[in-house]
């Protein structure tokens, strides 16, 4: 697969996006974000990738926002429809039936903030930087980051946030719960990549349909969330993971799931 501003690397079922604007601080325009939707599709059916993992090139960003050389002299409607492409693309990774992972090595800020939101895990550098500081720039987050910063930290934190376009570092974004751990820079893939591996060491038919559920929890009130978590549960018993899971529980061995 070739793109201009996005590289992918498929090895032993892991997928690993790499935003790859190094000098714009993998900032998202419009061709990256195009890309990105393209590659999600593709990866999306490819049966051999089983864990995505996304990270940004260089050492000093994730993504550090959408590209405002781009967005500066946009109109209302071209505005619109910017925002609309970014919140398809990252609402496409959060549907994807596959575990995405961000591995945040630098700045995620603004878009790359919301892009790390978008996915099931985030982990992050030392060196890490996260925030929403599209006020300081006059405009609010349009891909998405008015919706899950506050599903994810909390109405206050998430509003203060925002409202102040305030910076935080990793260890701060791990005691909120916006991410769930901080490593070293030189660890961070090593770390994505042993959770991906952790993942795939089990049922990926259920975890598909424990992503999908969890997914469904935030959208609606407990009781449809329950009846969704009794179907997806049901569901898991006309697979053969199931199957094999439970026996070899009972014979006391390790399980050879097939992903079906």
């Amino acid at each position: 697969m070739e793109y201009k501003n996005i590289e992918v690397k498929i090895e032993k079922g892991i997928a690993t996006i790499t935003i790859n604007r190094p000098k714009a601080l993998n900032a998202l325009n419009t061709e990256t974000l195009e890309e990105l939707e393209n590659v999600l599709e593709v990866l999306q059916n490819d049966d051999g990738v089983k864990v995505i993992v996304i990270t940004g090139a260089g050492e000093k960003a994730f993504v550090a926002g959408a590209d405002i050389s781009e967005m500066k002299d946009m109109s209302v409607f071209e505005a619109k429809k910017f925002a609309e492409l970014g919140q398809k693309v990252f609402r496409k990774i959060e549907l994807v039936k596959k575990p995405v992972i961000a591995a945040v090595n630098g700045y995620a800020l603004g878009g790359g903030c919301e892009l790390a939101l978008a996915c099931d895990i985030r982990i992050a550098s030392r060196n890490a930087k996260f925030g929403q500081p599209e006020v300081g720039l006059g405009i609010i987050p349009g891909f998405g980051g008015t919706q899950r910063l506050p599903r994810i930290v909390g109405v206050s934190k998430a509003k203060e946030l925002i409202y102040t376009g305030d910076m935080i570092d990793a260890e701060e974004a791990l005691r909120i719960g916006l991410i769930s751990k901080v490593v070293e820079q030189d660890k961070l893939l090593e770390e994505a990549y042993g959770i991906a591996k952790k993942i795939m060491s089990k049922g990926l038919v259920a975890v598909s349909l424990a992503k999908e559920a969890i997914n469904k929890s935030l959208e609606v009130d407990i009781d449809s969330g329950m009846e969704y978590e009794a179907n997806a549960f049901a569901m898991c018993f006309g697979t053969q993971d199931q199957k094999e899971g439970m026996a070899a529980f009972l014979e006391k061995r390790a399980p050879k799931f097939e992903g079906r």
